[in-house]
């Protein structure tokens, strides 16, 4: 029989476990700890007596938790379109130390919280839980009310949707994102000679309405052009990140996770040919994303791709 007390000190061993599977489920920090608590508080209603493994019966109440809130906010369709609110986003980021919010998505993968932002609630779940913790499909199925079999669907759908099916083939997308992480690794530095080398002579950069500033024009020609408005982006490159983009390379820019702005990029010669900037809510719901898991020669993981979803193995599991 588990006591009170023994329970809360197997809750608190499991903390960190279980704020990493809640993060990755829904992509906020805060959001995270508010279902942790409400893990503690579920947990410690119910008689725990017949657990035998209780860091698997706590992610299972969390998969619960997560669900209703993955359900919760679908409902509301909270995002964020102003341009002047993603400019408060990176005043506030700059002021924050290396454990924030921002570090907690680049640890998991930015991209990867973008993708998993466009799967349904159940499928996030079911492919969270199994594909990055080793979750069996039975509990799953308790947690999604679903059939194991149906629970395994889910993921496989998933899965489908995160890695998706690149256009070209690997060493081409591999040779693409070396430019494309050149580009935004100069951008980030606010470097304008390293812009004008990646920038083809005759670039263009196109962007709709919502995706611009004030009364900047929808469409800039020429690399000098181009390479100074880059410049003044420096702030909101910091959140941009490689991504697949209907199947070709492009740019998610995702302060926290959230997706605000996606980049198509032309690529010829080795350079970037054009880049088409999306805004508009509309437009980037009907892009087919997905995580851009090809070898990568330039730049580190943590600031310019994404790791393949894989079990995370660091992590404590959550099988009972």
């Amino acid at each position: 029989m588990i006591s009170q007390a023994e329970l809360a000190e197997q809750f608190d061993r499991s903390r960190s476990h279980l704020r990493a599977v809640a993060f990755r489920m829904l992509g906020s920090a805060d959001e995270a700890d508010d279902a942790v608590q409400e893990v503690w508080l579920r947990a410690s209603r119910v008689d725990s007596s017949a657990v035998g493994n209780v860091t698997g019966w706590l992610t299972t109440i969390l998969g619960r938790v997560c669900l209703d809130m993955l359900r919760s906010r679908r409902r509301r369709r909270e995002e964020l379109t102003d341009f002047s609110e993603l400019d408060q986003v990176v005043a506030h980021d700059d002021a924050t130390g290396p454990e924030d919010e921002m570090a907690l998505a680049d640890a998991v993968g930015l991209a990867l919280l973008v993708v998993l932002d466009t799967l349904g609630p159940a499928e996030r779940v079911a492919f969270v839980l199994h594909d990055l913790f080793a979750v069996p499909f039975d509990e799953i199925a308790e947690i999604v009310e679903r059939s194991p079999a149906a629970a395994k669907k889910l993921a496989s759908r998933a899965r489908h949707r995160v890695h998706g099916a690149a256009a070209a083939p690997a060493a081409d997308l591999a040779r693409q994102r070396e430019v494309v992480e050149a580009f935004l690794t100069a951008a980030r530095a606010g470097d304008l000679s390293a812009l004008l080398a990646v920038l083809a002579p005759d670039v263009v950069r196109r962007a709709d309405r919502v995706a611009l500033r004030g009364g900047a024009e929808t469409e800039v020609r020429g690399a000098r052009r181009v390479a100074e408005e880059t410049v003044t982006n420096a702030g909101r490159a910091r959140f941009a990140r490689p991504i697949l983009v209907n199947g070709a390379l492009g740019v998610a820019v995702a302060p926290r996770g959230r997706l605000q702005l996606v980049l198509e990029v032309a690529i010829a010669g080795g350079r970037v040919a054009a880049i088409n900037v999306i805004g508009e809510p509309t437009r980037l719901r009907q892009l087919q994303l997905a995580v851009a898991d090809i070898p990568s020669s330039a730049g580190s993981s943590s600031q310019s791709g994404d790791r393949a979803a894989t079990p995370a193995s660091r992590d404590e599991p959550g099988r009972r």
